[in-house]
């Protein structure tokens, strides 16, 4: 399968278009957030008209929370608190993110991060048909591709799921483009599409083929 992972476009579309294009063939987008710049809810839409393929999305702390409602009567599946199985990958969402200094409108405390997903990968992992897990979340783990100049800011809640599950694909901070693997687990954060940035993710059905991650700048 092949993943079109985008994060932040922050309300700004122009780059959408040709990112798709010069990506060329793929399965499935996800977008794991930030949809917009604090509203309105009604961009989701405009967002999602620009695929043709299906789109998995979560929102982002920079969303509001009554974005979830826009999300579901959109043409994307909305996958945060929710899991969706294509073959033998179980994907597994959980939008917004772990507290900031800024008060932005939808963050989560740590207990409720890791009580939202503790389920729903306990869930795939003991269930037969399900190969590997891909993890899409606004927020960093702590300590992997969350580094700021004042020290690591991802969320401890997710960190305590490295080497649960296979891929964990995630945005929010800008600056920490890029991929890294812990354990088991690969990390991807694909960069800011507002600024033309994406990642095409391969993955195989054999689950112990390695998962690829080219990043596409447009």
């Amino acid at each position: 399968m092949k993943i079109l992972a985008i994060s932040d476009p922050h309300g700004d579309y122009s780059k959408i278009r040709k990112i798709i294009e010069k990506v060329g063939d793929f399965d499935l987008a996800v977008i794991v957030g930030d949809l917009t710049n604090f509203g309105p809810d009604e961009k989701v839409n405009e967002l999602m008209e620009l695929f043709e393929r299906p789109v998995f999305a979560i929102p982002g702390n920079c969303d509001q929370k009554s974005i979830l409602k826009a999300l579901d009567v959109s043409k994307a599946v909305n996958l945060h608190e929710k899991t969706e199985q294509i073959g033998n990958i179980r994907f597994i969402g959980l939008g917004g993110s772990n507290p900031t200094p800024f008060n932005t409108p939808f963050e989560l405390s740590e207990e409720e991060i890791e009580n939202a997903l503790e389920g729903m990968v306990c869930s795939a992992e003991n269930t037969d048909d399900c190969g590997i897990i891909v993890l899409l979340t606004h927020a960093p783990p702590h300590g992997v591709r969350d580094e700021l100049p004042f020290g690591h800011v991802g969320s401890k809640a997710i960190q305590k799921f490295l080497d649960r599950v296979d891929l964990i694909v995630c945005g929010h901070i800008h600056e920490a483009k890029g991929t890294e693997t812990v354990g088991k687990t690969v990390v991807v954060n694909p960069g800011e599409a507002s600024k033309g940035s994406c990642a095409l993710i391969t993955i195989e059905e054999e689950v112990e083929k390695p998962i690829e991650v080219k990043f596409v700048e447009v």
